[in-house]
């Protein structure tokens, strides 16, 4: 099981890979890209959920720190350390700090 000092440091990596997926201008490029190929099939719901997946930050956010999570789990070798379940825990954990960030930035920009 990973410590809460560890979690921390995850949700905090998480927020941050969030944040660049969703706002940083590094990345504009891409999200133009993925803008015009959704405006090609305007009525594909396929494209639709893909940009709604990487223009929300809760939606890329969630995912990315499973990514996250699971990145550290691998690089450490710590997946055979717990049960899947306790991983799963921990997913939710490291989401809900990334959540919490964000939600701060939300209410700190309004």
């Amino acid at each position: 099981m990973i410590s809460l000092p560890m979690l921390a440091v995850l949700g905090l990596a998480s927020y941050r890979a969030t944040q660049l997926g969703v706002h940083d201008s590094i990345l504009d490029p891409a999200r133009q890209r993925l803008g015009a190929w959704h405006a090609n099939k305007i009525d594909s719901k396929a494209r639709a959920f893909v940009m709604q997946l990487v223009s929300c930050i809760y939606c890329l956010g969630y995912w990315l720190s499973g990514v996250t999570l699971l990145v550290y789990l691998i690089a450490t070798d710590s997946w055979g350390d717990a049960s899947w379940i306790v991983h799963g825990i921990e997913w939710f954990a490291v989401a809900g700090i990334q959540a919490l960030l964000n939600r701060r930035d939300d209410t700190m920009d309004g």
